[in-house]
């Protein structure tokens, strides 16, 4: 019984997206400002944050960069946005998934139920290793020259995906159908976006040389 927290300021919005998960047995917990939303969260327990952007009290942007610096809990952002350099820019963001509004409730369902199973599709206690990098597969956590990295669902999957085959060079059509389970759209950033996001996030352990990108075709790890 999945437990959500919905912070979404229009009342209207948030009481249909609540009703409608309820009917599909999850747990759910209502937030109408950005301030409410980081209070509850702090509670614990959620199992996976909707997220509106245009939020009283605390922008939903800078509360998804404050859960980002210490959880990997899923985040999916529920936006007015429908360009693609605002779609990048809100996984940018470090959310998982983004949701243009207005929304089909069983598309939105369907997003909750992938991002729901890579939270725990890892059996407890595997670890993966490569290099200096140390990925706690049950925890979903990364520790690279002894530093822990925060990433997103989805960063975490790419470099779990990579690491389980390190001389493999992966397509971005084969990381994205591979992380997100869906298919690939052309001229789609997404996966750019987060190497990017990646290496940023690894470049304080001086690791971030290690994802090679092989022009033309995608991206591999550095055996050395």
């Amino acid at each position: 019984m999945p437990h959500i927290l919905i912070i979404e300021d229009d009342t209207d919005i948030n009481d249909a997206t609540a009703g409608y998960l309820r009917r599909q047995g999850c747990v759910c917990t209502q937030a109408f400002s950005g301030t409410e939303g980081r209070s509850l969260w702090r509670e614990g327990g959620c199992d996976l944050l909707l997220v509106d952007l245009m939020l009283p009290g605390l922008p939903g942007d800078e509360l998804i960069a404050e859960i980002r610096r210490s959880s990997r809990v899923p985040v999916i952002v529920l936006s007015a946005r429908t360009e693609l350099s605002d779609k990048v820019g809100l996984l940018g963001l470090g959310a998982d998934d983004y949701l243009t509004k207005p929304y089909q409730m069983e598309e939105l369902w369907a997003r909750i139920q992938v991002q729901l199973r890579h939270a725990s599709a890892a059996p407890a206690g595997e670890v993966l290793r490569f290099r200096d990098w140390e990925l706690d597969l049950g925890e979903m956590t990364l520790t690279a020259a002894g530093e822990p990295v925060n990433l997103t669902a989805h960063e975490f999957k790419i470099v779990e995906l990579l690491v389980g085959r390190p001389k493999r060079v992966f397509t971005k059509q084969q990381i994205y159908e591979a992380v997100w389970q869906e298919d690939y759209a052309i001229e789609d950033k997404t996966i750019n976006v987060h190497i990017s996001n990646i290496r940023s996030k690894l470049r304080p352990s001086g690791t971030d040389g290690y994802i090679q990108t092989v022009w033309g075709i995608g991206f591999k790890l550095t055996q050395a």
